[in-house]
């Protein structure tokens, strides 16, 4: 199986390793050390190599960062973990909830005399660094670049990654590399843009990698001169068959800060994702700006929105065989949710075409589904018991897309509050799913239309609503997003997800998660340039957990009319007792 259920953090090691990282910082004389959840490309995931956050607390999420001091360490956590990290960390460490206490609030408030900040220039962005340098200094800390301590004590740390990057044809892309690089570059006479995200150079060169597991991306650095040439770092070796690709317009080169170090300015790179470090080589004129692959990558190639189509059907009738089955089986009362992962794995993996699955499946069975990222392990593996709720969100690698869906559903008989939880992030989904919104709309303006039926509940939930998703890429991509920090406007061939929630913590929790692409709509009377979302994902939801009498015409309109699409589009695909389970799945309300 792709994934695993072994436990990859050990609360219980915490105290040593913060005593080791402490005497460390007492001999390099720093009176505080930052470890955050990143890597020297500053992309969501990282290798077992870079998972120094993890090792040292126990914390496994995908975001966050320590601060430790001589006398404190903090782990700072958005909405997501705020569960989940406190089963995972030893009680040396205390969670602080991000944003609403900023990092340089904490080390203000924890050192009152001043001091010295030690941290790793290489793994915090030019941005990170330039909003904390004010306000500390102002209170008397200073930031001091170092080497990384955690790496000082880490003995047994694990390898780099090795395996070979490899083509992405234009079949599956729409657009040669070449016409990309000249599309990006047209207009300058000079300079050279530096580009430090996995994903960002995976779509410049139509590449791919294996250097993250569930996120097919190359690590590597690229140099984008004016003239359209790349300079591409990476071991030689994991480059040797992509010659006749790559054409002699990209270099293959090992030498990343001496070739900094030379460049001629102006030289432009993002502070959102670019390592300090790499701004620290630069010797000439810097221009901040975004990264230039970060929207056009967003914006999908015709190509690539009817391959998203393709994988969305293929992994929708590997849903339906997962969920007609987990319908039969989860009322004897024999499952748990391992053998639940392990099952839809296994309908994906029979569709022949799984290169991986797009992230660690979220499997969460009664309590366990109120923790929103949680990660089964053999240790945690729990029951799916009867009259319990159990969530599932998951996704597959495939070359012509990746997914992401989630379903709740009911075993055995619901509760009112069951039905009517559901029903209220059901709404929410749906009026997102329904929105026609003017040209320049941003995430953050529709994020409230998905909240709207929980908060007149006197209800929410702690994550965003919707985030990007790439092209056989990463499962999370941005700009674009649908939360209350999503600036960039929607723009036409976006992928997003639409999966609003509820958790009540110890008891259980509810998502709903379908794919959609921005795509114009009709003109308004007023000949106003209109956009509108095309649902991907066709998956039947649990009509079980459906309270009618909460429902406007409009929503059971809209109900009807999707479970009649995904039985139009999937039956064809499934047969036998699939099939049957689909028939009544998307009978109407």
């Amino acid at each position: 199986m792709f994934q695993s259920f072994d436990a990859t953090s050990n609360p219980a090691q915490g105290p040593h390793r913060l005593a080791g990282l402490r005497d460390v910082m007492q001999g390099e004389g720093v009176n505080g050390f930052l470890v955050p959840r990143a890597d020297r490309h500053q992309g969501e995931y990282v290798a077992p190599c870079d998972e120094r956050l993890a090792w040292l607390t126990g914390f496994t999420g995908s975001a966050g960062f320590a601060a430790v001091l001589a006398d404190k360490a903090a782990v700072f956590i958005d909405g997501r973990y705020r569960v989940q990290v406190r089963v995972q960390m030893a009680d040396v460490f205390t969670p602080v909830h991000w944003p609403e206490t900023g990092l340089a609030d904490w080390l203000t408030d924890a050192l009152p005399q001043g001091g010295v900040i030690g941290y790793d220039p290489w793994l915090h962005t030019v941005e990170e660094i330039a909003g904390l340098t004010k306000p500390l200094t102002a209170a008397g800390i200073s930031l001091r670049a170092t080497d990384n301590l955690v790496d000082r004590i880490w003995t047994d740390r694990p390898d780099r990654p090795t395996a070979p990057f490899f083509a992405h044809p234009m079949e599956l892309t729409g657009e040669a590399h070449g016409a990309k690089r000249s599309r990006l570059t047209a207009g300058a006479d000079k300079g050279a843009w530096v580009i430090t995200l996995p994903d960002s150079i995976a779509w410049l060169l139509n590449i791919r990698g294996a250097d993250i597991a569930r996120n097919p991306v190359p690590q590597a650095f690229a140099i984008l001169h004016h003239d359209g040439t790349v300079d591409l770092f990476a071991p030689v070796a994991k480059v040797a068959d992509l010659r006749d690709h790559l054409r002699p317009e990209v270099t293959v080169r090992d030498d990343f800060d001496a070739a900094l170090a030379a460049l001629p300015g102006p030289v432009r790179l993002d502070p959102k994702s670019c390592p300090q470090a790499v701004r620290d080589l630069v010797k000439v004129e810097v221009i901040e700006t975004q990264d230039p692959c970060i929207l056009p990558k967003a914006r999908k190639t015709e190509v690539e929105i009817a391959g998203a189509r393709a994988a969305q059907l293929r992994d929708g009738a590997a849903m339906v065989r997962f969920l007609a089955w987990l319908d039969a089986e989860a009322p004897t009362g024999q499952l748990t949710e391992i053998a639940v992962v392990e099952a839809l794995e296994g309908f994906r993996r029979a569709t022949n075409a799984l290169r991986d699955i797009s992230f660690e499946t979220i499997c969460g069975a009664g309590a366990h589904g109120a923790i929103v990222h949680y990660r089964v392990t053999r240790d945690t593996d729990a029951p799916v018991r009867p009259g319990e709720l159990l969530l599932v969100d998951s996704g597959g690698q495939y070359v012509d897309g990746t997914t992401d869906i989630t379903r709740t559903v009911i075993v055995g008989d619901p509760l009112a509050e069951h039905c009517d939880r559901y029903t209220r992030v059901m709404q929410g989904m749906i009026a997102v799913s329904r929105a026609q919104f003017p040209r320049g709309v941003a995430g953050q303006h529709l994020d409230a239309l998905a909240r709207f039926p929980l908060w007149v509940a006197g209800l929410d939930y702690d994550h965003g609503t919707g985030h990007g998703v790439g092209s056989y890429l990463s499962v999370h991509e941005g700009p674009a997003g649908l939360s209350r920090r999503s600036t960039t406007p929607l723009e036409p061939g976006m992928i997003l997800s639409n999966e609003p929630g509820y958790y009540r913590e110890g008891a259980y929790g509810i998502r709903i998660e379908n794919l959609m692409v921005v795509t114009p709509a009709p003109a308004g009377p007023d000949a106003r340039d209109m956009l509108a979302f095309e649902t991907l994902t066709h998956v039947p939801l649990d009509r079980r957990l459906i309270d009618a009498g909460l429902l406007s015409r409009a929503e059971r309109d809209w109900i009807d009319r999707y479970h009649a699409d995904t039985l139009h589009r999937i039956a064809p695909l499934v047969e036998g007792a699939a099939r049957d389970w689909l028939l009544a799945a998307c009978a109407p309300l």
